[in-house]
Formats: structure tokens, sequence, C-alpha cells
């Protein structure tokens, strides 16, 4: 967009409220809201805080992203790693653990996040040992013979004054003192100390529904990177549980002003290179209006401005 200055020599309106209406030969403009979405949930609390038009495209249009190999094999091996959980304790091996893989594969082979992963035959022979490797590393972070899962790809849902705020945690454990513990498995690379927060800041969440849910707040909440190995341990307290609520309601309002006005700007940093959404940006010189035709033949891409009524002249 171009600057105040240069928007004013342009002839374009300069306002001090960008949501305020716009003068047009034909009438007012007025910038049109857009539709909340239905919840939040970790991950769209660190897609809008990273990229307000990605948050957009992603769970306000809802656009399909194609698959990555990298979000793959991490649905792969979080699948793998709940079928190892599935099991009695003392089954739980590296042999039953890759067992537990194979049939990962074929349950996901018909998916689209595999069928439409476009892999030469050596680049999906490395990916499936990539996988195969993550698996066994976890068991270098704790031995899953002596653990006691009570819940697996666990749902939950709480309300924080009128937000509805959901998460799915990969593993809920009871352990040996009767404490819960929250469970996430990672699998990508560790992040450093500047984003570690950020990384806990998702199972603080989860930890977070656990209290509104179940009424009681899980001892510890650990994150297993399992491309390192590492496991980062962080314990919820009443300050950080407390914390993320008010920053979850605080972020609702953010997205609620941005909606009424439809003004989800793009984020330019370090993800850029990864978003399938980058084609649209304008950051990067994209039309964010072409991003509808993600959704496949037959989709319509919506003017920039009204179109005229009919039987009005042009």
């Amino acid at each position: 967009m171009p600057s105040i200055f240069m928007r004013g020599s342009l002839g374009i309106p300069v306002l001090a409220d960008e949501s305020a209406p716009v003068s047009h030969p034909r009438g007012t403009l007025r910038r049109v809201g857009v539709a909340l979405p239905p919840s939040l949930s970790p991950s769209s609390i660190s897609q809008f805080k990273e990229c307000p038009l990605a948050f957009k495209f992603s769970y306000v249009e809802r656009l399909p992203q194609p698959p990555s190999p990298w979000t793959s094999k991490g649905t792969l091996v979080h699948r793998a790693l709940e079928l190892l959980m599935g099991r009695p304790g003392p089954a739980r091996t590296i042999d039953a653990a890759l067992e537990d893989l194979a049939t990962a594969t074929a349950e996901l082979s018909i998916h689209p996040d595999f069928t439409e992963l476009a892999l030469t035959d050596d680049e999906w022979a490395a990916f499936h040992a990539s996988a195969a490797e993550l698996v066994r590393k976890y068991f270098t972070l704790e031995d899953p013979t002596t653990v006691n899962p009570i819940g697996l790809e666990l749902k939950l849902e709480a309300r924080l004054e009128g937000v509805r705020v959901r998460g799915i945690i990969d593993r809920l454990d009871l352990d040996a003192d009767g404490e819960l513990v929250v469970i996430d498995y990672k699998t990508g690379s560790v992040p450093g100390e500047r984003f570690e927060a950020k990384s806990l800041a998702g199972v603080h969440m989860y930890a977070l529904l656990c209290e509104q849910m179940l009424g009681r707040r899980p001892a510890r909440v650990q994150l297993y990177y399992l491309s390192k190995p590492e496991m980062i341990i962080a314990t919820p307290t009443e300050q950080t549980v407390n914390g993320v609520a008010k920053r979850t309601t605080a972020l609702w309002s953010a997205i609620e002003g941005a909606a009424s006005r439809d003004d989800f700007r793009p984020h330019p940093g370090r993800l850029c290179d990864f978003c399938a959404y980058r084609p649209y940006c304008p950051a990067h010189g994209g039309d964010p209006a072409e991003a509808a035709e993600l959704r496949g033949p037959g989709a319509v891409i919506a003017p920039t401005l009204p179109l005229a009524p009919a039987g009005t002249s042009a």
C-alpha cells in the first residue's frame, strides 16, 4: 500500500480512520466485514500472531492448502505413536512401534495429505526412513512401558468470556502421583530460546482446557521434540493459566476488530517461504482475491468492489 504522502498525491483519500467511509463517484464505499471463525485453537492463535492475512485465508475463508512432506510426516508419526499407546504397557516396544508405523502408513495411504504429495521414489524412501527414525528417537525420551495414558488425541473445548476455545491433546497421562501430564509430540526442529515460550503457549492452552473441562490443572506440560530428540517441560500455575486466558480474550478482540473491517494484513517474516498462500500475498506481489482458486475448478473470485446492480449504466 502506498504511503500516506503518496496516496494523497495519487488522489486516493487519506483517512485518519481506515475503517471510515470512502468517497466514490457512485456513492459511499465502506469496508465490509467478514464472518468470525467459530472458535480458536492453539494453532489458529499462533497463525494470527504470525500473519493475520494467512489466518484469514486458513480460518476465516477456510481455503485448502496443498500438503507438504513435513506436515504429512508429522501426521504419520503422530498416528503411529497413538497406535503404540493403545497397546498394553509391556507391549510398547520399538518393534511394535515400527509395526504401528506400517499400519499408520497403510491407513493414511489414501488420504489427500499423502496422495497429493508430489515425491519421487527416492524422496518417498527418504520420507519413510525419516518417519521411522523419528519413531525410534521417541524411545530415547521416555520408556513407554511405564507411562499411563488416559487420553489419546483428546478433544477439549471451553468458553472464555464468549470465545469458544478448542484443542486436541496428543496424550494425557496420569503419573505415579496421580497427577495429570499433557504430552505434545513435535516432529519439527527444536526452537531457539527466543521462540521457546511461543512453543509452550500452546500446551499452556491445553492446561487451561483441562482445568476448564476436567476440573484439574495438569502438573506438567511436556513437549517431545523427536528430531533432536529433546524434551521441554513446563509447570502450569494459576498465573500462567490466567495469563493464557487473558491473552486469548484480548486476541479475540483483535480478531473481531479485523473481521469487522475485513482488515487482515500480511506480516512478512521467516515463515513466508513455507506459506502456501504466498502467491496471493500483496507483500509478495500477489492478489488476495485470487486465493479463491484454491477451492478448485468452478470457484468464483469475488471482485474487489461490488458489481453495479443490473440495469445501471457502466
